[in-house]
């Protein structure tokens, strides 16, 4: 047979696909830039326009010198900072609420979600979802207020009951041995149900087939939630843990500004509340900046790390770089 030379196809000029050029590609896209341009000067404005008021951090500021014109001090406030016993004492406290909301506040939305996703009526299923999300909405004034009402000695539900079963009435919101377990557990109330929406959405993403096959090889629920759920929603578990750890030393000033009290400062003043009384309170700016900048700076180490770690376990596609 003939050797056939493979025939070289020619694609006319007019036919070649023109690259379009950035002023085409920009009118083109002028909507979605618009739509984008609010977020973005949002973002610059309240994220990015502060940074250039972190000097002050390193200055003597003086309202009446303003921030140019006010002295250099260097290191300074954070030398302040680091040997003052209050200022170690609330970055203690800071850490420790951290971590007991992380160890149990992180599972709470993961164990809601797998709980939800389980119920078989769908019209159940929706109204356990939408009570669940009510609390999200709610101000930590208000909730404040319920909690204070539900765990009043005197008229409380909660102090009721123990004295049903013969206790003795508690004042939690007062009692420094109780008023951390109360901090979790209106942080885990409010926040469970919206924190939930992410997982339920991976949830929801995984193949039917899969738990069909595995109900057909006898799997039983709790075989499926481990082997099936559990490892389709490792990447969203891994990237909120990444940004949860980046506010390791967010107490959550919100909450606590208006649930404690002098009684349990012992266990509740977080750096939050420490800058809030010397920079608004005692006008202390330099010193307060100092501490909030420190507390960044922790943040953008955590996120380091744990995107690392993440990283060598040999999980590259679930990190965020």
């Amino acid at each position: 047979m003939d050797h056939i030379a493979p025939s070289v196809v020619k694609i006319p000029p007019e036919a070649k696909v023109k690259k379009k050029s950035l002023a085409q590609t920009v009118r083109r896209g002028a909507p979605l830039l618009l739509m984008l341009a609010l977020p973005v000067a949002l973002v610059a404005v309240f994220n990015y326009g502060p940074i250039y008021g972190l000097q002050i951090a390193f200055k003597d500021y003086n309202l009446l010198l303003g921030m140019r014109d006010s002295p250099w001090v260097g290191l300074e406030y954070f030398r302040r900072f680091f040997t003052n016993p209050v200022a170690l004492k609330v970055l203690r406290n800071t850490v420790e609420i951290s971590l007991l909301r992380l160890a149990f506040g992180f599972p709470a939305p993961i164990i809601l979600a797998l709980m939800i996703s389980e119920l078989k009526d769908s019209t159940f299923k929706r109204v356990n979802q939408t009570v669940s999300y009510l609390p999200h909405f709610l101000s930590w004034i208000i909730i404040s207020a319920i909690f204070d009402a539900l765990l009043s000695p005197f008229d409380g539900i909660v102090n009721r009951l123990i004295e049903v079963f013969g206790g003795t009435p508690v004042y939690f919101m007062i009692e420094p041995a109780w008023f951390r377990a109360v901090l979790i557990c209106s942080d885990i109330w409010k926040g469970m149900g919206w924190g939930s929406i992410l997982y339920l959405a991976a949830i929801t993403g995984v193949d039917p087939q899969l738990h069909e096959a595995a109900i057909m090889d006898g799997a039983s629920r709790l075989q499926r939630i481990r082997h099936i759920t559990l490892p389709a929603i490792v990447p969203v578990v891994s990237v909120v843990l990444i940004l949860n750890m980046g506010g390791i030393l967010n107490g959550g000033f919100d909450q606590i500004f208006n649930m404690y009290s002098p009684r349990v400062y012992d266990v509740s003043d977080i750096i939050d509340t420490f800058v809030y009384r010397m920079g608004l309170v005692k006008m202390e700016y330099s010193f307060s900046s100092a501490v909030g900048l420190f507390k960044s700076l922790v943040g953008l180490v955590m996120i380091l790390v744990v995107n690392g770690t993440i990283r060598r376990l040999g999980s590259k596609e679930n990190a965020l770089w």
